[in-house]
């Protein structure tokens, strides 16, 4: 990553002063908690999406630098908004805002830096961006509530799955790099090959994230199982269940549904551990492993209309920390 922000180092710069001035208020309680957020940023991986996918088109323009702050507006929004919903303690090993003051403040929080993003892009003057960022915005929120839906009853299939994660993540990651291609003029072409790329981008982090939702390593930043308490079942358990026995099946489903609050209570611990040794048993993270590399090979492919430079390599090394982060 650092590598990749040395690449890009003047726009990033210009891009983080940009983001700084949209989290500003002048109501108190908004600002400290846009403070708060502030101080708490993550990876920024779509932010560097849209510079580098402008960086590999046409080049780096004003209209990226906000388009990238806009984006990732958006997406901060998202994660407010989204732990409210998910009812989620912590965020990147802090409290979430509404943990921090309340569900109101959170999504009262969330909708100015919506609104905030909308003003970048309306500068802009792009009708193209606009509509990528507003179909993308449509995309996530129909991801979660169709994740909702489907996880009345917790156990969905493979495809449901796929289908949810593809609206819920990858459809931000396609448009940071399809938006961020516009930004710099890029053919038509070109902005379909880096969708494309986003896409498969996308995919690939969130399966990275699921994956980590049973490991045992404590510096996650968030903690872990949180989906099974959640209702949610991701790929790793989804996968284990098919290939188990009809009795193993309805005890692992037993023990998940109890920790998801939905019988009676049971020892917390012993529960993940038994959750975690019949995903590893029927190699279901192996499984999503495999996915993930089959669609790192798609996004790659993805990028061979364009020639080889510094960029290019920079975007394909962002996908293989996608794949190999620890956290």
């Amino acid at each position: 990553m650092d590598r990749i922000r040395n690449i890009i180092q003047t726009e990033f710069r210009q891009f983080e002063i940009e983001f700084a001035n949209a989290l500003h208020s002048d109501n108190p309680l908004l600002n400290e908690a846009l403070d708060y957020i502030h101080t708490q940023r993550g990876k920024q991986l779509r932010p560097i999406l849209v510079l580098l996918s402008a960086g590999v088109c046409r080049g780096i323009t004003d209209k990226t630098i906000k388009t990238a702050a806009s984006m990732e507006l958006m997406h901060t929004a998202s994660l407010v908004h989204d732990d409210v919903v998910d009812n989620s303690p912590t965020r990147r090993g802090h409290k979430a805002v509404h943990e921090q003051w309340s569900n109101k403040v959170a999504i009262l929080v969330g909708d100015y830096m919506l609104a905030r993003s909308i003003g970048l892009l309306s500068a802009i003057h792009s009708n193209t961006i606009l509509s990528i960022a507003s179909e993308m915005t449509a995309a996530l929120t129909s991801g979660e509530i169709l994740q909702l839906h489907t996880n009345q009853s917790m156990w969905i299939s493979e495809e449901q799955y796929l289908r949810i994660i593809e609206r819920k993540t990858a459809c931000l990651f396609s448009a940071c790099s399809e938006a961020g291609a516009a930004s710099s003029g890029a053919t038509t072409r070109q902005q379909i090959a880096l969708r494309q790329f986003g896409t498969y981008l996308g995919m690939c982090f969130q399966l990275k994230d699921d994956i980590f939702d049973f490991s045992d390593i404590e510096d996650l930043g968030k903690p872990t199982m949180n989906d099974i308490r959640d209702g949610k079942a991701t790929l790793p358990i989804i996968k284990s269940l098919q290939r188990a026995n009809k009795d193993e099946v309805a005890h692992i489903k037993e023990i998940a549904e109890a920790l998801a609050g939905k019988t009676t209570h049971i020892d917390v611990f012993e529960a993940e551990q038994e959750i975690r040794s019949f995903v590893l048993r029927y190699d279901g993270i192996r499984y999503a492993n495999q996915l993930m590399e089959k669609y790192r090979n798609k996004a790659v492919e993805a990028l061979k209309i364009f020639p080889e430079n510094i960029y290019k390599n920079s975007l394909i090394t962002l996908l293989d920390y996608a794949i190999n982060r620890m956290h």
